[in-house]
C-alpha cells in the first residue's frame, strides 16, 4: 500500500453523497488506460470514505446502494473512472509529461514519412507537437489522443501509421539470438529452414521500428544478417 504522504484523493459525487478514496497518483493512468492492476496495492487503506481528510467512512448501506458491492478495490476503480482526482501542481506536471512521452513513443513506433518510406524520430515528432501547440490530457488514455495528435501534425510533416514487412535471412547459429527481437517488435508471418541450414522469414512490424530492427539484427549477427523491405 502507498504512504499517506504520497497519496491523493479520488472523489465521486453520487446519490447526494461524496465517496472518496486515498490512492497512489500513479495508478490513475493505469486504471483509465484499461490496465489490469492490483488496485488494493495502490490504496493507503482499503476503506471508502465520505470525507477522507476527516476520516469519515461511507456507510455500508450507501455503498451497496450506489456501487452494488462492498469490495473496496471495485469501488475505488469506479471512483477513479467516473470521478475526479485532486492532484498537486507537481503531480499533474509529472503525469502530463509521462503521458506526452508515451504519445510521442507510440507515434514514433508506428508512423512513417510516406514520402520517403522511412520512420520519423521521436525528436522530430516532439518538435512538430511543440510547433502545432498540441494539448495533452493528463488523464485521457494514450490511444484516444494519438489520432488527435496526428491530425495536428499532418499540416506540418508528412506522416501516417503503417506496417511493413521485412524479409530476413539468418545463419542457423544466429537464429536463437535474433528470434526474440523479431517477435518482440512484430510478428513472424512466414518462416522456413533452407537446406544449407539458414533460416529465412518475413517479419511484419510497425513502420517506425524498421531502423531499430535493422540495428538489433546487425548488432547480434555482426552484420551478417540479410534484410530487405518488401513492397
Amino acid at each position: 500500500m502507498v504512504d499517506l504522504e504520497e497519496a491523493i484523493v479520488a472523489r465521486l459525487e453520487s446519490h447526494g453523497e461524496s465517496f472518496e478514496v486515498l490512492i497512489d497518483p500513479k495508478v490513475v493512468n493505469h486504471i483509465r488506460d484499461g490496465k489490469e492492476v492490483e488496485l488494493i496495492d495502490y490504496m493507503v487503506i482499503d476503506e471508502i470514505f465520505k470525507n477522507a481528510h476527516k476520516g469519515t467512512r461511507a456507510s455500508e448501506d450507501k455503498l451497496k446502494e450506489v456501487f452494488k458491492t462492498l469490495d473496496p478495490a471495485e469501488i475505488a476503480k469506479i471512483i477513479i473512472l467516473k470521478g475526479e482526482v485532486q492532484l498537486t501542481a507537481q503531480q499533474r506536471k509529472e503525469m502530463l509529461e509521462s503521458k506526452r512521452l508515451r504519445i510521442i513513443s507510440t507515434i514514433a513506433r508506428n508512423a512513417i514519412n510516406p514520402q520517403t518510406g522511412g520512420p520519423h524520430t521521436a525528436q522530430r515528432i516532439e518538435m512538430a507537437m511543440e510547433e502545432a501547440k498540441v494539448h495533452i490530457d493528463a488523464f485521457k488514455p494514450v490511444d484516444l489522443q494519438v489520432q488527435y495528435v496526428l491530425d495536428k501534425l499532418r499540416p506540418l510533416i508528412p506522416i501516417r501509421f503503417d506496417k511493413i514487412r521485412i524479409a530476413v535471412r539468418l545463419k542457423a547459429d544466429e537464429y536463437a539470438r535474433c528470434f526474440e527481437d523479431m517477435t518482440e517488435m512484430g510478428k513472424v508471418m512466414k518462416q522456413e529452414w533452407q537446406k544449407n541450414g539458414d533460416w529465412i522469414g518475413v517479419v511484419e512490424i510497425p513502420a517506425g521500428l524498421r531502423d531499430d530492427l535493422f540495428h538489433r539484427l546487425n548488432a547480434k549477427t555482426h552484420g551478417t544478417v540479410e534484410t530487405k523491405q518488401l513492397k
